[in-house]
């Protein structure tokens, strides 16, 4: 039984993992100032890990961060890489970077994203919330894998932030790109792409976990940062009228309970260190406020081995590569 919860705090698992964090080489995706990567990273440098990644779409943002880990943790080492999850071109040259580098990854957090965004397509035809949030994701982290794995001396983790609004929906098979936005629902889209997160984590647990690979996905919970920035209190009302619609009543008139920065990312940083997880049955969990989720008690769309293997299937497919294991 874990002895988190919502209320605890960054600093507070950081303590427990203290161990887990030293000496090891992080990669953190969308770690803009502000942002739940850049206090992941800036919490966790002050326990001695060798090196931080920071991959980003805003290179300048990711020396921004940078500056902000020297001044806690001056000998951790960090590496700026632009990274703009939109491009698969552009994904494989950042891989590139980050395999050149004499470093020897043990996380990655899958930390980047965008919700519930305006219809648009990335430059490879892609809707770009599924793009952004998972196909992305899924190309990097399987660009990375094989240096990774070759080269490993303990445990790996791959970390897939996702949400619960992934109760909105399952992955759209047939129309993954909603008839090119005819059909178009930014919130089921966002729920899409955030199941997928989900799922990938089962499919890395069933295809790795003999090489010693661990994978989980979690829900930060509700913290306001710049995901976002361009919605109302009145947009999440939509939600509110999804979970009727769809007749989740234990959602009906729920207030929402925001977190503070450092209490959303308790999360990430027990799912990237937390020696718990490394217990099989924990492989390839969905977490919440640093717990692991009941299977029984969330949508099967989001846990099923056979969805996963399917979603694997599509990403190679849209991603134009096959990655067996």
């Amino acid at each position: 039984m874990s002895p988190y919860n919502a209320d605890t705090t960054a600093e507070e698992v950081a303590q427990d993992c203290q161990s887990q964090i030293a000496n090891k080489t992080i990669l953190i995706t969308g770690a803009s100032p502000g942002g739940l990567g850049a206090i992941f990273a800036t919490i966790i440098a002050k326990y001695k890990p060798a090196s931080i990644i920071l991959a980003t779409r805003d290179i300048a943002k990711a020396e921004e961060t940078a500056r902000e880990i020297s001044t806690v943790a001056p000998s951790v080492r960090t590496w700026c890489i632009e990274l703009n999850l939109s491009s698969l071109k552009q994904i494989k040259t950042a891989a590139e970077k980050i395999n050149l580098l004499e470093e020897q990854i043990d996380v990655i957090v899958n930390n980047a994203g965008i919700m519930a965004t305006p219809y648009s397509k990335m430059a490879d035809g892609i809707e770009s919330q599924f793009a952004t949030n998972h196909i992305g994701h899924f190309l990097l982290t399987n660009l990375l894998l094989p240096k990774i794995l070759e080269k490993k001396k303990g445990a790996v983790r791959v970390v897939n932030v996702a949400s619960n609004g992934f109760r909105f929906g399952p992955i759209r098979f047939e129309d993954w790109n909603f008839d090119d936005g005819k059909t178009y629902n930014r919130w089921i889209a966002y729920a899409q792409s955030k199941t997928a997160n989900m799922l990938f984590s089962v499919s890395l647990a069933q295809k790795l976990r003999k090489k010693g690979l661990v994978s989980v996905s979690l829900h930060p919970g509700i913290i306001q940062t710049r995901i976002s920035r361009d919605l109302a209190m009145e947009d999440f009302g939509e939600l509110s009228q999804l979970d009727r619609i769809q007749g989740y009543r234990a959602f009906w008139g729920l207030p929402y309970h925001f977190k503070t920065p450092s209490q959303g990312v308790a999360t990430h940083v027990f799912a990237a260190f937390h020696p718990s997880l490394e217990f099989p049955e924990n492989n390839g969990s969905y977490l919440v406020d640093s717990q692991v989720v009941a299977p029984k008690i969330f949508q099967s769309w989001a846990r099923d081995p056979l969805e996963a293997e399917r979603l694997w299937a599509l990403s190679e497919e849209l991603v134009g590569q096959k990655f067996e294991y």
